[in-house]
């Protein structure tokens, strides 16, 4: 997503040409780690791929989580912080759309490619972003927000008309236009095929002066306080990122190396740590490799 003139490639060159300046960086590709391990003679670090070795006094583990696998990710990180006994937080997709079940799947499914600005909730967690129904169930940025805080079995919360008092206006439009049908006016504030679903779902497809004060409660209810219950997220094949990882409680802040085995190092995402979007664990990838290195 890098917007510098020459994209991404161009981060990947600066990074080699500072690598390269370095005169003492070696850079192996297509090789499968076959080991990692220290040895006890001179308690050095050494790596084993198909076709060779190194060994070193520190090593540093950055080797990412397993979202998005076909581009590479794996967990194989956490098999080297296992071997070395640190702690682990169960690795889950985050930042990842969720997926619905039964009529709310069918629904966002007849809905799949709509999108509106939306106040999404989870517990304390509450984003104002864009909502985007998918052919599986809900995406864009306020439910891939909510899926770093969502967890099974938990309804979320969607006012689906943020910032407008849906009350008022059908108060209003009573006033002035009784004989104008509740999907026409609520075509007026939110996305039309997402208002006619609404008001097939209520069964309230009449004018809006013949709206009874039970279904325009309903109404009002299913805008500004839709719940619906994920039914899980679309895993790790589409997650941006991963939430947990080795643990925090493992590692020095300072340094990132392990508290109980001194030259070992984790950084980026392979660390239970986890940013909203916007570039955070882009920066907290960058920061943490950084901090490492002023000190292996």
């Amino acid at each position: 997503f890098c917007t510098a003139p020459g994209g991404a490639a161009a981060i990947v060159e600066l990074l080699v040409d500072a690598c390269t300046a370095s005169g003492s960086v070696e850079i192996v590709c297509n090789a499968d780690v076959r080991d990692v391990r220290r040895r006890s003679a001179d308690r050095r670090f050494e790596v084993s791929w198909n076709g060779g070795a190194a060994d070193a006094a520190s090593l540093v583990v950055a080797t990412g989580g397993p979202s998005i696998p076909k581009m590479g990710a794996s967990g194989f990180g956490y098999r080297i912080a296992e071997r070395f006994g640190l702690d682990l937080v169960e690795p889950v997709a985050a930042l990842v759309p969720l997926t619905l079940g039964g009529r709310e799947r069918e629904q966002a499914a007849s809905l799949a490619g709509v999108s509106l600005p939306v106040v999404a909730r989870c517990d304390d967690a509450t984003f104002a972003d864009a909502l985007l129904f998918t052919h599986r169930g809900l995406s864009g940025p306020a439910a891939l927000q909510l899926s770093s805080y969502w967890s099974r079995g938990r309804a979320i919360s969607i006012d689906l008309l943020p910032g407008t008092s849906l009350e008022r206006v059908l108060a209003d439009a009573r006033r002035t236009s009784p004989k104008r049908t509740v999907a026409k006016l609520l075509a007026g504030h939110v996305p039309r095929r997402l208002a006619a679903a609404i008001v097939d779902e209520l069964g309230i497809d009449v004018p809006v002066g013949q709206l009874s004060s039970e279904q325009a409660a309903g109404l009002v209810e299913r805008i500004h306080r839709w719940s619906p219950l994920p039914t899980g997220t679309e895993g790790f094949r589409t997650a941006e990122v991963t939430r947990g990882g080795v643990s925090t409680r493992a590692l020095s802040s300072k340094t990132m190396e392990c508290r109980n085995e001194k030259g070992l190092y984790f950084v980026g995402e392979v660390v239970d740590v986890t940013g909203h979007l916007g570039g955070f664990n882009f920066q907290w990838a960058w920061a943490s490799g950084f901090a490492a290195g002023q000190y292996c």
